[in-house]
């Protein structure tokens, strides 16, 4: 059963998180065991993003993809230029933002944890609270092409989606995640002829086969990444898991099909308030992820081998959007609150 909240009780409610982030000195700290080989590094708010923070992407190396008011109607993505050093590690952020698609687009209502590019170069969000997945095609600049159904039968709703990388067991397939159950699931697509897909049918994905029934990922997962093996003290291909409601990202071992594994699960950066997108930098491999409420930032984890780069001939999956950046309008914004709501699923 859920239970509405007022926005009274929501606006009270997130306030005194936010005060009590602020009051406590929270900060994000790599876990001891990682800690000789990670650093992790606060980049700050992005300068005119709405808060609360949702899932971020790149759009190309230098431009980030980010959900400012996530998981309300008003909810957009915007377009975020970072700065980097001579290292190319992102230092920050170059001007404010500007609305994807410009200020009469409708694009990223509802975001989420999961904000990524597909097959097609098409950009796939969940959509928090209403467990839905919309499709953005190449091209597309003013609303979703296409919004499908989440997993039916899901105790709660889509939080976050990403797709199996090459060189992993299950590579191309397209992995959901619910936020406050952790429901995993593997979710078939087909293309429909459009150049969007159809998604479905989910198949639940037990994460702890030892136990008895179906498991769920705890901690309420948000936006996830895959690691691959041979990156310090990561000797299996793993998965890190922005978990909103414990305040940390989590580390996990996956398995032959790409699904986490919970009894490897260990904490990986602790100290967060709402931990929520997480993307791979391109360029050097660092992880990032964003947080809805506390700070509202972006935490950069330094550490990780760099990517291969892409074959020759073979463009960044999202650079159709560079035509539509060249013509978006400034952004108008206004901040809201909204999350702490959650809790009472």
């Amino acid at each position: 059963m859920r239970f509405r909240v007022t926005t009274s009780i929501r606006l009270f409610l997130a306030a005194s998180a936010i005060a009590c982030y602020a009051s406590s000195g929270s900060a994000a700290t790599i876990d001891p065991f990682y800690a000789g080989s990670y650093t992790a590094t606060s980049l700050g708010s992005v300068p005119g993003l709405p808060t609360q923070y949702g899932g971020l992407t790149f759009l190309n190396s230098n431009t980030l993809l980010i959900g400012g008011n996530a998981n309300t109607g008003t909810g957009r993505l915007y377009l975020a230029n970072v700065t980097r050093d001579a290292a190319n590690h992102i230092t920050g952020f170059s001007g404010p933002v500007t609305q994807f698609g410009g200020t009469s687009s409708q694009i990223g209502d509802f975001n989420d944890g999961g904000v990524v590019f597909g097959p097609g170069g098409v950009l796939f969000l969940a959509r928090w609270n209403i467990n839905q997945i919309g499709q953005v095609k190449p091209g597309d600049t003013a609303d979703e092409s296409k919004v499908t159904a989440g997993p039916a039968g899901a105790s709660s709703s889509v939080s976050a989606l990403n797709f199996v990388p090459a060189g992993f067991g299950g590579a191309g397939k397209l992995k959901v995640v619910t936020y406050i159950s952790g429901q995993f699931y593997d979710a078939a697509f087909t293309a429909d002829g459009t150049g969007t897909f159809n998604i479905g049918p989910f198949s639940q994905v037990d994460v702890d086969p030892g136990l008895a029934g179906i498991q769920n990922l705890v901690g309420g997962p948000e936006g996830f990444v895959y690691i691959p093996a041979g990156n310090p003290l990561f000797s299996s291909n793993s998965m890190l898991i922005a978990e909103y409601s414990s305040g940390l990202i989590g580390s996990y071992q996956v398995d032959a099909d790409g699904n986490p594994i919970a009894s490897t699960r260990r904490t990986f950066v602790s100290g967060l308030s709402g931990a929520e997108g997480a993307v791979i930098d391109p360029l050097t491999g660092d992880f990032l992820f964003s947080t809805f409420g506390g700070a509202n930032e972006v935490i950069r984890v330094e550490g990780f081998i760099p990517p291969e780069p892409p074959p020759t001939g073979v463009p960044e999956p999202s650079s159709w959007l560079l035509l539509a950046s060249g013509c978006l309008g400034l952004l108008g914004y206004r901040v809201r609150l909204r999350r702490l709501s959650r809790s009472t699923m």
